[in-house]
């Protein structure tokens, strides 16, 4: 009985090690960041034969449900950079120097400013005053250590 059990133990721990010829999904990891594979964008797509840095050797995945991607996107901009010149804009044209020039333009200043509201005035003695209470005062006694009383029955 043991031995069926460890057997079966030992059957189903080395049953893991061959679960890795299955396909991922691809999921990017920032939105708008094509995830791409060999020209294609794998974004939301399956892909079998990857097991990245898993196994000792590489195999080249198959991307199901990709799209490719075109190396030199056509995206209608203009890099001067690239070395061509753009098909269409601004013809540039310019002005001679002994041109009339136009009015120049009125003074212009505009300024913002921020502060609190101003605090409603304080009175020096509150609406509702506390009660005031006066020390007693002796006039000839400066000892205020507590008295023992004279005429108190023992």
């Amino acid at each position: 009985m043991r031995i069926g059990v460890t057997l079966a133990i030992l059957m189903a721990m080395t049953s893991t090690a061959f679960a890795g010829g299955g396909f991922d999904i691809v999921i990017p990891g920032r939105p708008g960041v094509p995830v791409v594979i060999n020209g294609v964008d794998a974004s939301y797509a399956a892909v079998e034969g990857e097991w990245g840095l898993g196994k000792n050797w590489q195999v080249q995945p198959t991307v199901y449900g990709g799209r490719y991607i075109d190396p030199v996107p056509n995206v209608g901009h203009y890099y001067p950079s690239a070395g061509h010149l753009p098909g269409y804009g601004r013809l540039e044209v310019e002005p001679p120097a002994n041109r009339r020039l136009p009015q120049p333009a009125e003074s212009y200043h505009e300024s913002w400013s921020a502060q609190s509201a101003p605090l409603p005035a304080q009175s020096s003695v509150p609406v509702d005053p506390p009660a005031i209470i006066y020390a007693p005062q002796e006039q000839g006694r400066r000892d205020f250590r507590p008295r023992i009383p004279q005429n108190v029955p023992h």
